[in-house]
């Protein structure tokens, strides 16, 4: 399905500042939204900054992005989604990456107590250093 498709299928309209930050997503996962901005830009010179965040915010809500906020980092963008995966951030440089869910079917992990809520996606962030920033063995 093309990104216009896709757009279409999901009720938004179709326009080149949704499609280029689609586009601009399947190349770099995990981007936030001055990453996002700076690769769109590239075909849309003049989108605004303005622009950009309502086509995440946009696409966040119809599902066709997920939106990743690691504590003490800027959000990030991904359009992996419909999966309850989860992430692995380097402590030191932020490089993020998915990690699959390990056990069971979404999402993952059965709280001890629910206080009544019905569970729908669990959220695990692995904390660690990325290949290039621990030390050598």
């Amino acid at each position: 399905m093309t990104n216009s498709e896709l757009l279409r299928a999901n009720g938004l309209r179709v326009t080149a500042p949704r499609v280029a930050v689609l586009e601009s997503l399947a190349r770099a996962p995990h981007a936030d939204a001055d990453d996002v901005l700076t690769d769109v830009r590239r075909s849309l010179p003049t989108v605004s900054v303005q622009a950009v965040y309502d086509v995440l915010r946009a696409l966040t809500v119809a599902g066709l992005v997920r939106r990743i906020e690691p504590a003490g980092h800027p959000a990030r963008y991904e359009r992996r989604v419909g999966d309850n995966h989860h992430h692995v951030v380097c402590r030191v440089c932020g490089a993020l990456d998915d990690v699959d869910c390990s056990v069971g079917h979404a999402p993952c992990l059965t709280p001890s107590s629910t206080s009544g809520f019905a569970v729908e996606t669990a959220e695990v962030t692995y904390w660690g250093l990325c290949p290039t920033c621990r030390p050598p063995a």
